[in-house]
């Protein structure tokens, strides 16, 4: 598969997954947040997963877009992975409901169209 095709695949994860904690946090707040385990751990799930995809976008994609805060994006998914036992509710909180509704409206443009299939 050519670079420009798994980038978008890449960049796909990383939007369905961000809208999938959107979906999460939605009518939440911080304390439901703290309060409910699977929540917390769906919402972790999810972040590591766009954090992982970002880690495996190309560098190419990643220097022609500096406007998307892939560092922070992968380091965020190292912490979840490796250092589980520092995580601060807050901060993926934080991360939930303001950083990831951004970064879904900064992905968006960046991936192409599906390719048209013509019925049979």
């Amino acid at each position: 598969m050519p670079a420009s095709e798994r980038d978008a695949a890449y960049l796909l994860d990383m939007v369905e997954a961000a809208e999938e904690v959107r979906t999460y946090v939605q009518g939440k707040t911080l304390a439901d947040y703290e309060a409910e385990p699977m929540l917390r751990a769906a919402v972790e799930r999810k972040i590591e997963i766009i954090g992982e995809a970002a880690r495996r976008v190309s560098e190419k994609l990643k220097r022609e877009h500096p406007e998307i805060p892939w560092r922070q994006i992968i380091a965020q998914r190292n912490v979840i992975a490796h250092e589980y036992d520092v995580i601060r509710n807050a901060e993926l909180w934080e991360a939930a409901t303001v950083h990831i509704p951004r970064l879904v409206a900064a992905l968006g443009p960046l991936i192409p169209p599906a390719p048209y299939a013509p019925d049979n």
